[in-house]
């Protein structure tokens, strides 16, 4: 797992996901995660120009809608992880109850990081 990820300014306030943001993200955060490692169907996802800068990154193995592999969106046999990892997620997030912002990021970085790989593995 990679993350957990933020989208925020630089005073901390939320941003809206939008495709500028998304390929922010990408460029400023992922890809440094990415670098040495082996690595659905929102807009963002697939702006063009955001599945340009992965073709760039992946050359011809970008999975995406109506690129390189297609990929249907919300489809249970190839997202396993969306209709799993979310939810046990958030489980486990919500069962301290945070009260603040902090507190739920806090929570949320504490339990991305206590996921195993195997778990994923399961789950798949």
């Amino acid at each position: 797992m990679i993350g957990p990820y933020f989208f925020e300014n630089e005073a901390g306030n939320a941003l809206t996901v939008n495709g500028l943001s998304y390929r922010n993200m990408i460029t400023e955060f992922l890809w440094s995660k990415l670098d040495g490692m082996d690595m659905d169907g929102a807009t963002f996802h697939t702006a063009r120009e955001t599945t340009e800068l992965l073709r760039e990154k992946f050359h011809g193995r970008v999975i995406s809608r109506n690129d390189d592999q297609n990929w249907p969106p919300r489809s249970c046999d190839l997202t396993p992880c969306d209709f799993f990892l979310w939810g046990f997620v958030k489980s486990l997030v919500y069962a301290n109850k945070p009260q603040t912002i902090p507190e739920l990021k806090a929570e949320i970085r504490r339990v991305v990081g206590e996921i195993e790989p195997q778990l994923c593995g399961k789950v798949m």
